[in-house]
């Protein structure tokens, strides 16, 4: 997992995080984990494949029948 250090946060701003992860039960670190998530990937965000299906729909869609090759592989030789 990636790591952000956030360097000349005031105290102010450091007190109300404190003060909102005791709210929510959590630590100041999970808070702010949580605030970050909400703010990056919001809950009504679109998604890309919603969206090609909504744009396609009106043309009646395709059915693939995929199927998974399973025959193992067989390992490379370097000699």
């Amino acid at each position: 997992m990636a790591a952000i250090t956030v360097r000349n946060l005031s105290d102010d701003t450091h007190r109300a995080l404190r003060l909102r992860a005791a709210e929510h039960g959590r630590s100041t670190e999970a808070e702010i984990r949580a605030i970050l998530d909400d703010i990056a990937r919001p809950k009504d965000r679109v998604k890309m494949g919603d969206a090609l299906i909504e744009l396609f729909r009106p043309l009646g869609g395709v059915d693939l029948d995929i199927t998974r090759d399973r025959t193992p592989v067989e390992p490379l030789s370097f000699e």
